[in-house]
Formats: C-alpha cells, structure tokens, sequence
C-alpha cells in the first residue's frame, strides 16, 4: 500500500529520534517516497545527513532553504504532495501546538496546510503520557481528524516502566498501511492482469511472437494494486519488474502457457484485464533440436493458438472483463466486434502511431463499451491505465 506513496516524515525533539532511522528504511524498502521535516530540537538526537542519506532526500527544518538568495522551503506543497504526514516521535510538547494552533516552526507550518491523513506516534515519559492536558490535547488531535498510533508499554528513558514508549517502525508501517488500504475504493477485490508478448517455438532458438513489451498491462497491473486490489499478473518473455510487491507475478512463456494459467487463476478474480499480445498462431510442429541452415526449411505450417479471450469470456461467471485491441484499419469497427464476440464489459482499443503501441511509454487509447466510445488524447502509458481502472471502478460501482 505504502509503494509509489509520497511520505512526509515530521521527527520531533525525542530521544525516540533514532526510530526515524529505521521509519524512513521500511518507508524507502515498501517502495515510497520520503520527505523527512526535522524541528530544531530533532537535530539535537538525530542528523540530518542520516535521514537525507536514508531518504535520498533533502531533510527539511527551516522556512528559508538559503538565507544569500532568498530560496526558501514551500511548506504549502509540500503539505499538498503528500500521500500522508506521520509525525515520530510526536512529543507533549508538538502535540500540545498541534491541538492549539500554534505554527512556530516548518514542521508545524507543514501540518496546518495539510489535506492528506495526519498521523501522531507519541513518544514521552510515563507522567506526561499520562496528564490530562496531554490525553486532552491527543483527544482534541482525534477530534480534528489525526490518527493516533497508540505507544508501547516499555522501558522509558527516564527508567520507568509503562506507556509512552514510541510505537515500534514495523508496527507504524502496518498501521499506515492497514489505515491506506481501507480508503482505497478495490480493497478486498481481486484482479487478474495478462501482460506482454508470448513466443511460439520454431525449435530450441527460434520463436514466433510480436512486439509486444508489456509495459502496458504492468502499469495496469500497478495502478490496480494501487487502489487496494489483489493483482495476479500473467506474463509473457519482457524485460520489466514490477514495482508494488504486493502484486503476485507469474512468468510464462506460450499462447498455451498463458492459457493454463489465466485458466487456474480466473475464478478467484472479479477483475480480468486482459492486455497481453498473444500470438494468434504457432507452429504445428516444434522441432526439439536446432534447425540447422544447411538442412533448410521450405515452409512453417502454422495452427491456431487457443483464444483466451473468448474463453475468459465464456466462463466469466460474474467478473468484469476488459480486453485489448490494437488495429490498424477500420479500427473502430474490429475493435466493437470483439466486444461483442468475446462478451466483454468494455474493451480498450490501441491506436498504433509513431508515438505509441508497441515498445512505446505512451499511448492513445479508445475506451469502448456497449453504449460510450470515448476517445482519449495521447498520454503516458502510467496515465492511460489509471484511466482504465477508473473506468473498472465506475462499473463496479
């Protein structure tokens, strides 16, 4: 939940600093983007090259970034670009300002101009946890929207034990992540994604396939996982990772191979992308030893592969199934014939241009179901499937 997720880390004055460390590590390892703010109280604990180095980011602690030129530090889009703002450690102190209104440093400035979730993981001495105008100010917080991330029961640095130990990383990184994935509106659903090319083999070397990349279906596969759906991605021969570890990947490599596979893994999905270029045909015959030049090869006799997408469509049981079309002419007309024949809830048509299909990082596509066709201008292929899935949650709603 937490990958592609831009992050702004506020770390206060508290010996629970040094867990910033270890935040900002399983904030970079999920996948997401930190931003650390550090108050002039903070540094005293904890430096700012460790967390920059960690973040691979600046570290922020001032209005002004430069005082010889006069750059200062944008709190206001900083606020906006952000996913969420966890403050850990959250002293008594920041808190009490938090819940009055005070805006007497840059990290309070961030908080009062922001509009994404608020997160506090307190961090104090057993008697100031527990005095009632800090259980006040934490309500009053609560009141006002921000997400408290309870302390633990431990040794405190004052010797005592009891509540006000800062929450563990492990334990605020599920938190957020439990918290993200419940906003998100495919939570709970399930989706299956067909990506890239298939290679048909001649013999042991040689294949038939297309110039299929994948890039299309991975980000469709991205963007789904991104609005909390379950994604099991099906793909052929490509050179692309995948990005949000949640995402189950399955690698093959024929028409036949995707069709065992997409064939196993359909029934558990309520979503079916189907943006994979499988080959339409292969050979009749593979030879299990390399065809030598000298030997020759008059003809291939070549045979159907099994249509995945029309069985998807038979079997579909409830699911919504998205397909894929690239033509070259009479665009339009191929691309409504296949919704129709291959019983689709809406198809995406791909417009082959200089600019886009294959190998391409943009496209144009054409949304296209029973009633609408709505034609899209050229844009990357990232925005294309975020499209796409809109669309997918439209109709599921």
């Amino acid at each position: 939940m937490l990958s592609g997720k831009n992050i702004v880390l506020g770390v206060t004055g508290s010996i629970a600093a040094y867990k910033a460390a270890f935040l900002t590590r399983l904030f970079v390892k999920a996948g997401a983007n930190v931003k650390v703010v550090m108050t002039s109280a903070a540094i005293d604990f904890i430096t700012p090259l460790t967390l920059s180095t960690l973040s691979k980011n600046p570290v922020y602690s001032d209005f002004v970034a430069d005082k010889t030129s006069g750059i200062w530090n944008n709190h206001v889009q900083l606020a906006n670009e952000a996913d969420c703002i966890l403050i850990a450690p959250a002293t008594a102190d920041i808190i009490a300002k938090m819940a009055n209104g005070i805006c007497d440093n840059f990290l309070l400035a961030v908080y009062l101009s922001a509009k994404s979730p608020v997160f506090v993981a307190p961090a104090m001495d057993l008697e100031m946890y527990n005095h009632p105008t800090t259980k006040e100010n934490l309500a009053k917080l609560n009141s006002f929207g921000v997400n408290i991330i309870p302390p633990d029961k431990g040794e405190l640095a004052s010797g005592l034990f009891g509540e006000g130990r800062m929450a563990e990383p492990e334990d605020i990184i599920n938190h957020l992540s439990t918290y993200l994935k419940k906003k998100l509106p495919l939570t709970g659903k399930k989706a299956l994604v067909t990506a890239g090319t298939t290679h048909e083999a001649i013999d042991p070397v040689r294949f038939i396939g297309n110039h299929s990349s994948g890039k299309m279906g991975f980000e469709v596969a991205e963007e789904l996982a991104a609005q909390g759906a379950e994604v099991i991605l099906i793909c052929g021969p490509n050179s692309l990772s995948v990005k949000n570890h949640s995402i189950k990947r399955i690698d093959v490599v024929s028409a036949d191979q995707m069709y065992e596979a997409c064939m196993k893994y359909h029934k558990q999905a309520e979503v079916v992308v189907m943006a994979a270029a499988v080959a339409d045909f292969k050979p009749a015959q593979s030879e299990n030893k390399k065809i030598k030049k000298e030997v020759g090869l008059k003809a291939i006799d070549l045979t159907p592969t099994r249509d995945i997408l029309s069985e998807m469509g038979k079997k579909k049981n409830g699911s919504l199934l998205v397909g894929f079309a690239l033509e070259t002419n009479d665009q339009l007309e191929h691309a409504k014939k296949k919704l129709h024949n291959k019983n689709l809830d809406f198809i995406v048509l791909n417009s082959p241009t200089d600019k886009t299909g294959f190998k391409h990082d943009t496209n144009k596509i054409t949304i296209i179901d029973k009633s609408t066709v709505r034609a899209l201008d050229l844009m990357s292929k990232k925005n294309a499937a975020k499209e796409i899935v809109k669309t997918i949650i439209s109709k599921l709603s």
